[in-house]
Formats: structure tokens, sequence, C-alpha cells
């Protein structure tokens, strides 16, 4: 009897997997991908280096778990980056909890902020990374791994091809 060989994630492999984000603490799910990800193993680093090593080794079929504490990652929580202002004094479009706000300082560097709470006539923005000060679990499901393209290793990840359409066909935009 013939044994099948599994391909295994090394650098110039195609990855396909699912994930999830858990907050250790609450054990509540922060970020769930569904649709597969795909990526080619030592070309780009679609998640964070650690979680990334750690994926070396395994194959289609496995799923792993990774603790991360994004401290490490992030840094620790700045509460100068937390303003709480009344609502009066910001334009509408941003007054929905989840809106990402790109600001600028005095020097011209700009950072991201996002509304975390409104309550009553205050907005709350915070400009820490969602993830700062917590520790978290990557489990992550992996769905393939096989070799990659030469396209694929080139561009980083799978290329979707378009129709085929006879030659001089105008599409419109």
């Amino acid at each position: 009897m013939t044994e099948i060989s599994k391909d295994i994630i090394t650098d110039g492999k195609y990855v396909e997997l699912k994930y999830k984000v858990i907050d250790v603490k609450t054990d509540t799910v922060l970020t769930e991908i569904e649709y597969p990800l795909g990526y080619v193993q030592g070309v780009n680093e679609v998640l964070a280096p650690a979680v990334m090593q750690e994926l070396a080794g395994k194959a289609a079929g496995d799923t792993i778990e990774v603790p991360i504490d994004c401290s490490l990652l992030y840094g620790p929580r700045d509460e100068s980056l937390v303003i709480t202002e009344n609502i009066k004094n910001v334009p509408k479009e941003y007054c929905e909890v989840g809106t990402a706000i790109l600001m600028e300082n005095d020097k011209g560097q700009t950072k991201s902020f996002l509304v975390t709470r409104i309550a009553g006539d205050y907005i709350t923005i915070d400009g820490n990374n969602p993830l700062c000060g917590r520790e978290v679990i990557f489990r992550l499901e992996i769905l393939l791994v096989r070799d990659a393209t030469d396209k694929e290793i080139k561009f980083g990840g799978k290329i979707e091809e378009g129709p085929d359409l006879p030659e001089g066909t105008r599409v419109p935009i």
C-alpha cells in the first residue's frame, strides 16, 4: 500500500487558509476570515511573523493555534490617543461606531483613529490599534498546500484569470 504524500508548508508553496482571532480574556472572536486567504509562503507575510513561522511544516487539514501578545506587535496602549469630544463638534459622516478617521498633526504626520463609542452627546475616537494591549489566539485552518506557479511566486498569491474574450472585444467600463 502506497502512502499519499502530503505537501507541507515550505517556502515557495501556495497556501490557502481560514482563521479566527480570539481574545484570550473574553474568549470572543474578534476577527474571522471566512473566505480562504491565499498566499505564497516565504514571498509575502500576510499575517504576523510569529503566525507565519508556526505555519511552516504544517499540511492541509491541520488546524493550529498561535498565541500572540499584541503589546509586542503594537506596543502598549496609549491613553493619550483616546479622545472624547462633544458630538456637535464632529462632522456627521464620522458619527458612527466603527468609522475610521484619518487625522493629521501639526507636523503633517497622519494617523488612523477609530470611532469606538457614542454615548449621549459624546463620541470617543481611539488611535490605538484595536488589538493593542490584548492577548489573542490565531486559530488557523489550513485548507490547501501545493507548489506555487511562477506567476504566483512573482505576485505573492493566486492570480485570478479573467474571461477569455475574442480579440478586439470591447468591454464597457
